[in-house]
């Protein structure tokens, strides 16, 4: 590991962090595949390295089918979050569209209180077509049930008891999900999009992050979501243009020697599922975020993207993908967490404007929403679980539970 001095987390505004797609992928240059306890094994450590060489944030994608195993994010997230102290656990999708709100609202609000409100999600509609069917649900509906769905779990976070009737599933009558968010507070939600505007229109409406997985596309195609993001949060009435939450994601391959990073990534770039047989490498990182290289140019590239996008609040790197071995992956986040982060830290703190948010945390939150008053903690009354007798099954601590946020949960019937 680097001998660099690594900053505490998030002292530039910017939280900083890794994500996976969880792909099980043959190494090309051994053809060894790692198995899926393997695969899953590695992803634990990987996580728990990345909190070792300073990062904030460790994200996990969602997949139903082969070659990808995180089928389940909330169980491994749990598990990391056992053995971890600082790091933010996040999704890099969690799939609005097949996976039931009611179950959402539970699972996350539970991982909440198991890791100290260290959890965020990343919301999105997916890239495989066939998991609507295997779930029960019609593909040609995604952006109905995106926007349905959503607005469910905003009303099963927001209000303690939910009377729903919607297109999509059974209606919901006096229903209260458990356990109710830590403090009174949702999980904070990044609504995740390479090429739906109206999934940028969503995170807007609400005033949730919008992240813009910027991996495989062109800049001018993401600078086209974002600033029409950033134009409806401010339409909205949250904030500036300036003041909307945006992360980006990423990609980079390391060595201290440039050509030495390229002569290692190349046969794992052109034979890796989401890479290969496509553009060359070098045209690839041309058009794209991939840089591969020595950190200095990873950085340079980096800092950079405030000039794209303005001033932001995430930036997700994906390490471990492509058939990459563990020791290798390691290696790559010593020199992301020990050379590359401390400098983009400061880099992007000068001259970020004090109007610019930073990061979304689940203290700052708490803080926003209560002061220095205690916060809500939710308890059963004596009416046990019945949601429509003696007010409900909840009664507040003291404080008052914090505003609710945007209406759009009422927004099910439109």
């Amino acid at each position: 590991m680097s001998e660099t001095t690594t900053p505490q987390p998030g002292t530039s505004g910017m939280q900083f962090g890794i994500f996976s797609v969880s792909d099980i992928t043959t190494d090309p240059t051994t053809g060894r595949t790692p198995s899926e306890a393997e695969r899953i094994r590695d992803i634990v450590t990987i996580a728990k390295h990345a909190e070792e060489v300073g990062l904030d944030v460790f994200a996990l994608g969602e997949h139903h089918n082969p070659p990808f195993f995180s089928s389940s994010p909330t169980t491994t997230l749990a598990y990391i979050g056992a053995q971890t102290e600082n790091l933010i656990l996040s999704t890099a999708t969690t799939l609005i569209t097949t996976n039931d709100p009611v179950k959402i609202a539970e699972d996350y609000s539970m991982l909440q209180h198991l890791t100290g409100g260290r959890v965020d999600l990343v919301m999105g509609r997916g890239n495989t077509g066939p998991v609507y069917p295997w779930f029960g649900q019609d593909i040609r509906q995604g952006l109905p049930l995106a926007i349905e769905n959503y607005a469910l779990l905003r009303q099963l976070w927001d209000q303690d008891v939910v009377d729903w009737e919607g297109k999509f599933r059974s209606p919901l009558q006096g229903f209260t999900a458990t356990p109710r968010p830590l403090d009174g507070v949702a999980p904070f939600v990044w609504h995740g999009s390479i090429r739906t505007p109206e999934i940028a229109e969503q995170a807007a409406y609400y005033g949730d992050g919008f992240f813009a997985n910027n991996i495989f596309w062109p800049k001018e195609h993401y600078q086209r979501l974002i600033a029409l993001y950033r134009q409806r949060y401010a339409h909205y009435g949250h904030g500036t243009p300036e003041q909307a939450i945006v992360g980006l994601g990423g990609q980079a391959f390391m060595a201290k020697n440039s050509q030495d990073a390229v002569n290692a990534f190349r046969p794992y770039f052109d034979n890796a599922p989401v890479y290969g047989h496509g553009p060359a490498m070098e045209d690839f990182t041309e058009m794209t975020p991939l840089t591969v290289g020595s950190p200095q140019q990873v950085i340079d590239r980096y800092a950079a993207m405030r000039d794209y996008y303005g001033d932001y609040q995430r930036q997700l790197f994906l390490m471990d993908h492509a058939g990459l071995p563990l020791k290798t992956v390691l290696e790559q986040l010593d020199l992301l967490g020990g050379e590359v982060v401390p400098v983009l830290r400061r880099e992007l703190a000068q001259n970020r404007p004090a109007n610019v948010p930073d990061a979304p945390t689940h203290a700052a939150r708490v803080k926003a929403a209560y002061g220095d008053a205690e916060p809500r903690q939710a308890r059963p009354t004596a009416a046990g679980g019945n949601n429509l007798t003696a007010g409900g099954p909840y009664q507040d601590t003291p404080a008052a539970a914090p505003k609710a946020g945007s209406a759009f949960g009422s927004a099910a019937t439109r």
